[in-house]
């Protein structure tokens, strides 16, 4: 890892820090908003480091990585510490969970790709 100094071990622990190394570059939430592209509501929430606040897991990685980049920390760092400190994925009874079935992924494609034709319609 680089010279940063080491979160603590928890959310919200993770949340303070990326906060603090935003503020140590003079940045404001609205700024990284802005660079992101990210709503000011989740750059609160990321940084909030309450659970209950943050976007789903699967869109948290995505938008660590934007706002890494906007702050200029190492993006894979800050995923790295973020995973760390939100422990491994589980389901609703704590054991682990398991890669989504084939029929899952391809209903979920489906149903994107849908979405997209539709939208690609409508804006033609």
């Amino acid at each position: 890892m680089s010279g940063l100094p080491e979160p603590d071990e928890t959310l919200h622990g993770f949340g303070r820090w990326l906060a603090r190394e935003r503020e140590l570059r003079g940045l404001s939430r609205d700024e990284v908003g802005r660079a992101t592209k990210l709503a000011p509501g989740v750059v609160e929430a990321l940084e909030s480091g309450d659970e209950a606040r943050m976007p789903p897991r699967a869109y948290v990685v995505g938008y660590l990585r934007a706002y890494a980049a906007a702050v200029g920390l190492d993006p894979d760092e800050v995923v790295l510490r973020y995973e760390e400190a939100a422990g491994p994925l589980t389901d609703a009874r704590g054991k682990g969970r398991h890669a989504p079935q084939p029929r899952t992924v391809g209903i979920a494609v489906a149903v994107v790709a849908a979405i997209a034709a539709t939208v690609w319609a409508f804006l033609r």
